[in-house]
């Protein structure tokens, strides 16, 4: 029996191990690499073509949105699940769009991941019933309605929203270039253009956006000590 191949992309060494565990005991499935960022996750899915990605969004130095986006660019036979505790309407839009063909949520039951896989496999999408409820009330609506049923796209490139989230994690010009192997100066010409795109002209600024946009992941905030 041909087992389904699957890559684990969490930053939370934890999480990836309970994941690991969970689907070791099951006969037709094989774990065959992990990442803790987007962009290992990348790198892996190039070197092993997995079957099927299970994928958190917020990962360092490169999300799980972007990192999904490129993945079904360039490697479309693999099959992206999110497994996220996000639930926000804007970020299972975001990404469906991005070619995921399954969102799940971290508390969901251990039976829909292994479901989720294995339809993942056949090319079939899978949610969590309460998305799917969602989904189909947004749509619902959005056809009674006569509205588009989605919102325009991110006006950011690829790269752009590279350079973002490296900038938002407190990298300087210099190691972003060495992240993304571009020149210094590629990097400045980004990080402008993500300005003037934006109308950010501020680190704290840009910050904050790509908190909003789960670019990044938001910070809580410190209580009094």
């Amino acid at each position: 029996m041909q087992k389904i191949t699957v890559l684990l992309a969490d930053d939370h060494t934890v999480m990836r191990q309970g994941l690991r565990a969970l689907l070791a005991v099951e006969p037709d499935i094989e774990v065959v690499g992990e990442a803790e960022t987007g962009r290992q996750a990348l790198q892996l899915a190039g070197k092993f073509l997995p079957d099927v990605i299970v994928m958190d969004i917020a990962m360092p130095v490169l999300n799980g949105l972007d990192a999904t986006r490129q993945i079904t660019r360039d490697i479309p036979s693999c099959r992206v699940i999110i497994l996220s505790s996000y639930s926000d309407d804007e970020y299972v839009e975001q990404l469906t769009e991005a070619g995921a063909i399954g969102y799940l949520l971290k508390q969901t039951a251990a039976n829909d991941l292994i479901k989720a896989i294995r339809e993942a496999k056949l090319g079939n999408a899978y949610f969590s019933p309460s998305i799917s409820r969602r989904m189909l009330d947004h749509y619902r609506r959005a056809f009674l309605s006569g509205q588009p049923a989605r919102k325009s796209a991110e006006s950011l490139s690829i790269r752009e929203r590279e350079v973002l989230q490296l900038i938002a994690e407190g990298k300087t010009n210099k190691q972003i270039a060495v992240v993304l192997s571009i020149s210094v100066k590629t990097v400045e010409k980004h990080r402008q253009q993500v300005m003037d795109r934006l109308n950010i002209h501020d680190i704290a600024g840009l910050t904050r956006y790509a908190m909003a946009k789960g670019i990044i992941e938001a910070k809580p905030a410190l209580g009094p000590a």
